[in-house]
């Protein structure tokens, strides 16, 4: 870690790396704005949100699709999984009629019937699944998210009714819950949104029943005086042999967008989300040493460290939240899953899991990974707000960080340090929906702190021609300038510096046929600090075809898919650095198994020296119960020593295995090797084991434990520079973790964990080691 830089600028420059306070009042305008702007929506259907359009009226959507009637109910609903309320009885009951997965709308093989009612607070739906086989129901207690291989039932709510974005709620028989927004416009499902919530799941003599609840609060949606219409659809899914999809809609395969297909709800007058304001104190504490003198020396002292902080969540409308948070717990309960960093030229990427940032991260996305809030590793505190009305979507977050990671981009490898000094990073996301599920947007991030900043600017759209075609376009422009270390040290352009980066993407995908041509353009000083772009300086064209057949129901065989695609990569001065023909074939069949063959050629310039590579790769899983999954990958071909910039042949061995025993316990084992020939010998073979064994003691109650061992041997003989290389290197991180969510953010987590490491000359010896607590409450007001 390096110190550079003194105090932070306290100059409000807007756009321009503004600091927290500067932003605040931006916030704050926003929301009243957005609060009580009338902005219409630039829609296909006619009328406002609040009310029902002619074809509602007449029982059809916009869409040709149903429209159901939802009833209100007074009468109290009690979430047990047993559905003996008066309420359930003059609740709307909506038949999953169509398997729309591997049967292309055909008939459901089993019976399921959907119901809902609500009251002024609250959303209620239940499902009544029948089963001809009950004893093959998978059904197992686990956490949050983490049922999807089980049965399960559930909703996906549009409750804008615009076709772009919903909110889904899924349930196993148990009353595992299982939720996820998903978003049509960038074509992206994301399970780390978490609502609060209620559910409960019961197994009978004749299938399942499970009952829900979703308050208004933990939804967003028009702020109206009137009845309202969501978009809808339903879902169980049957997983026998084959894992059939059920549903409430039939689904075009032509269409290539979801929620566009969604029928309608159409009721929920005088539903509201109550003051929804919400109230979540953390207590962390944490305990922690390491060795003196690594590695004969002992444990010596200890940090302890405890600290309380603060999250304000308010739902200013039921479509406008505003989030603050002081001293903010940033801690990582679940580990990271280890990946080999060898032999790679450039950062390698982990994804976000910290509930913060988690939320509403789908308003931030963009085709350029532009906002990585991962960047933002030690915030002091933050704010954010997020919202829609009308055709307008935004979003805005702004936090004080007090350690600043950066990624120093080339279009042959990338680098990156750690800095000791502070910034203010904030993010102003803006998307304006269009007819025909196009929208158009605006994206502006910032960090600056002394001596450096990075600001980016830009804007991004999507254009929908029919109902197959489709065009995405961004183009961002940066500003950048670096501390006189950082340039000194890192190599980076000294003074300020600019530059762009485009992409373009045209995707054609119908039923039978899926084309695309997708076209980058980075320049050499373009910089998205706020983002993970660790590669720039190049273009980037390719495209591709592939061709689907689709089998009937008496085939053994589901799905077969072939494609080609031709990738080409050049620097700014037009130097090709990569030239590559891939193709592709895959098939679904029995037994939820798919098998995937891939094969490539490629050019490749690196380091001034031209190579030729091919290889072949070949991807095969199968669960043949419900209780067991198989599946490996495997590869073996050219590959560049990018160490010593020479010709290689590489070998890639990764089987999995995942076994659940009874109810309680679910396993998870993996290894990859990874070995690279040279001319005179294996330069080096590295092996990635990892295994997690998780026991649900309850639907809130688990107990985990982690291990994740690395052991890397090396030739040193075939290396260049012997020196910055260990002729073997092993590591091992273990970790055990007891949980209690009574909610997502009501917890009780207390841990252990610890690391291991050895040479060539030492044995695998404990580094370091430490206990954690954390305690959290949500106050839903």
């Amino acid at each position: 870690m390096r110190r550079i830089g003194n105090d932070l600028d306290h100059e409000c420059r807007m756009f321009s790396g503004a600091p927290a306070r500067c932003w605040l009042p931006v916030l704050l305008g926003l929301s009243m704005l957005l609060a009580g702007l009338p902005l219409a929506a630039d829609q296909e259907r006619s009328g406002s949100p609040g009310e029902a359009t002619p074809e509602e009226a007449a029982g059809k959507a916009s869409n040709g699709r149903p429209v159901h009637q939802v009833p209100s109910t007074d009468a109290p609903i009690v979430i047990d999984g047993r559905l003996d309320e008066v309420a359930w009885s003059t609740a709307a009951s909506i038949s999953l009629a169509y398997e729309t997965d591997p049967g292309e709308n055909i008939p459901a093989p089993v019976e399921t019937v959907l119901l809902i009612t609500h009251d002024r607070d609250r959303f209620y739906f239940a499902f009544e699944a029948s089963d001809p086989e009950p004893a093959r129901i998978r059904a197992r207690l686990a956490d949050r998210d983490d049922a999807f291989s089980d049965d399960f039932v559930g909703v996906a709510l549009d409750t804008f009714n615009d076709g772009r974005r919903a909110f889904e709620f899924f349930v196993n028989p148990l009353g595992v819950q299982m939720d996820l927004t998903m978003d049509d416009v960038n074509e992206n499902e994301d399970s780390s949104w978490d609502a609060i919530w209620r559910s409960a799941g019961r197994l009978t003599d004749s299938g399942f029943v499970v009952e829900v609840a979703v308050p208004f609060s933990s939804l967003r949606f028009p702020k109206v005086g009137g009845t309202q219409t969501w978009g809808i659809d339903a879902l169980r899914v049957y997983p026998r042999g084959l894992r059939r999809r059920l549903a409430i809609n039939p689904l075009d395969r032509d269409v290539d967008c979801y929620v566009c297909q969604f029928s309608e709800l159409h009721g929920f007058a005088g539903i509201t989300p109550g003051r929804n304001l919400e109230i979540n104190p953390t207590l962390t504490s944490g305990y922690s040493e390491e060795r003196d003198d690594f590695p004969s020396g002992g444990f010596s002292g200890g940090d302890e460290e405890t600290e309380a902080g603060l999250t304000v969540g308010w739902g200013i409308t039921p479509n406008l939240r505003l989030s603050g948070t002081a001293n903010p717990d940033f801690s990582q309960v679940e580990a990271d899953v280890a990946q080999l960093d060898v032999n790679t030229q450039f950062a390698l990427f982990f994804p976000e899991r910290r509930p913060f940032f988690l939320e509403d991260a789908d308003f931030f996305d963009t085709n350029l990974n532009a906002v990585f809030t991962r960047n933002v590793a030690d915030p002091s505190f933050g704010v954010r707000l997020t919202g829609k009305q009308g055709a307008n979507a935004f979003g805005v977050f702004v936090a004080e960080d007090e350690l600043t990671n950066l990624i120093f981009p080339g279009n042959q490898g990338s680098g990156g340090d750690s800095f000791d000094f502070e910034t203010t990073d904030a993010v102003l996301r803006y998307r304006r929906d269009l007819k025909g599920n196009s929208a158009l947007g605006a994206l502006v991030t910032s960090r600056e702190g002394d001596g450096y900043s990075n600001t980016v600017a830009g804007v991004d759209g999507q254009i929908r021609f029919g109902k197959s075609d489709s065009l995405t376009f961004q183009y961002l422009r940066s500003e950048t300038e670096y501390p006189g270390g950082i340039v000194a040290d890192f190599d980076q352009p000294a003074g300020a510096f600019d530059d762009d980066a485009f992409t373009l993407t045209f995707v054609h995908a119908d039923r039978d046929w899926r084309g695309w041509f997708v076209y980058d353009d980075i320049g050499d000083g373009f910089r998205a600090d706020m983002g993970f772009m660790p590669r720039v300086g190049f273009k980037h064209p390719r495209g591709g075809i592939q061709r689907t057949w689709w089998g009937e129901e008496d085939d053994w065989w589901k799905q077969v898919r072939a494609g080609v695609n031709y990738d080409r990569v050049e620097d700014q001065s037009g130097q090709r650095l990569e030239s590559t023909y891939e193709t592709w074939a895959n098939f679904r069949g029995p037994k939820q198994s798919f098998a995937e063959l891939f094969a490539f050629t490629r050019d490749r310039f690196f380091d001034g020296v031209d190579f030729d590579e091919s290889s072949v790769g070949l991807w095969w899983e199968v669960q043949p119960t419900g209780k067991l999954f198989l599946g490996a990958w495997t590869s073996f071909g050219d590959r560049v020593d990018f160490a010593n910039t020479r010709p290689g042949e590489s070998l890639v061995l990764e089987p999995t295995i995942r076994l659940d025993v009874g109810k309680h316990l679910r396993t998870r084992l993996s290894h990859k090797l990874f070995q690279l020939d040279v001319e005179g010998g294996t330069l080096f073979e590295a092996n990635l084991t990892q295994a997690r064994f998780l026991y649900q003691l309850n639907l809130r109650t688990f107990i985990r434990a982690i291990f994740q061992y690395t052991d890397i041997d090396r030739d040193l003989s075939l290396y260049d520079e012997p020196e910055d290389f260990e002729a073997r290197t092993e590591e091992l991180f273990t970790q055990l973790l007891f949980s209690y969510k009574l909610n997502p953010r009501t917890v009780l987590f207390l841990g252990y964990s610890d690391n291991y490491r050895g040479d060539l000359e030492t044995e695998l010896t404990q580094e370091n080691r430490a206990l954690f607590l954390k305690i959290g409450y949500a106050w839903v007001l």
